[in-house]
């Protein structure tokens, strides 16, 4: 594993067992911080410093507009890692503010903030408590940012519901559901089911003394619409992205072998229910 964030933290093995918000937080963080430099030297190129990529497919928000007119539009990004959407966002004349669990991760961000001269608030903080006043934000955004590593959405989405306004749009990517039953592989392996999808068991990465390193967990689509719904958002649209024609990229488990074949995201486009 060399310098790896699983070598610097420790990890030696897996584990599918129940793990709470606390535990979850903590070994997050530290893996994040861990794996910041790693990420942003992979994945950085792709994402760019002030664009606007939801997922490995490459759908950009300049060509989607999932979150409309954003001109003048208070928008705060979760889950933020290097802020490149948030940047994208005031480039196009929003007020945006970025916020993340890290800092390794808000390292990154405040290094392209004087990289490309675009000054956007950074806050580290947790997604199930947002430092922001209620009724101050007009959209919000997380591109897999957060939602995949906190132990309850309807946490977020309660506090989401709170700092947005009425009809303030909500709209957050994750790995596509039915991604959970196939391996983390994106060759031939990974195209054969091996977890039950509802299975909620979280993944764990743990140590030696079998604390959790590294934490994901999965919900199904009709869990994202029940916990979404009762946290007083409507869903406008459920946007399951293709594999594009001639995208070479390979991303962790995303490759062009498995995305000809089935949806590697979710894009939820939501708004908060009046009043």
């Amino acid at each position: 594993m060399g310098d790896s964030a699983e070598h610097r933290l420790g990890t030696v093995g897996i584990a599918h067992r129940a793990v709470g918000s606390r535990e979850a937080v903590a070994a997050n963080l530290a893996w994040w911080d861990a794996d910041a430099d790693d990420y942003q030297a992979t994945h950085g190129e792709f994402l760019g410093d002030a664009d606007f990529v939801w997922c490995p497919e490459g759908v950009r928000e300049a060509d989607a507009a999932l979150l409309g007119d954003v001109r003048g539009k208070r928008v705060v990004e979760i889950g933020c890692g290097q802020a490149a959407c948030a940047r994208w966002l005031a480039t196009t004349g929003a007020y945006a503010v970025a916020l993340d669990l890290s800092g390794g991760m808000l390292r990154h961000a405040k290094e392209a903030n004087a990289r490309t001269g675009i000054d956007i608030p950074l806050i580290q903080a947790s997604a199930e408590e947002l430092p922001l006043a209620a009724g101050t934000m007009d959209l919000a955004c997380s591109a897999f940012g957060a939602l995949p590593f906190v132990s309850s959405p309807e946490t977020v989405f309660a506090e989401l519901h709170r700092v947005l306004r009425p009809g303030g749009r909500w709209v957050f990517a994750v790995t596509h559901p039915m991604r959970w039953i196939f391996p983390d592989d994106p060759g031939p392996n990974g195209l054969t089911a091996t977890q039950p999808y509802f299975d909620r068991t979280p993944y764990a990465e743990i140590d030696a003394d079998g604390r959790a390193t590294y934490v994901e967990y999965h919900r199904t689509l009709g869990d994202w619409i029940r916990a979404l719904t009762a946290g007083g958002f409507v869903l406008e649209d459920l946007v399951e992205p293709e594999w594009p024609a001639g995208h070479t990229r390979v991303w962790g488990q995303w490759s062009p072998l498995r995305g000809k074949l089935f949806p590697g995201t979710a894009i939820f486009v939501t708004r908060r229910a009046d009043p």
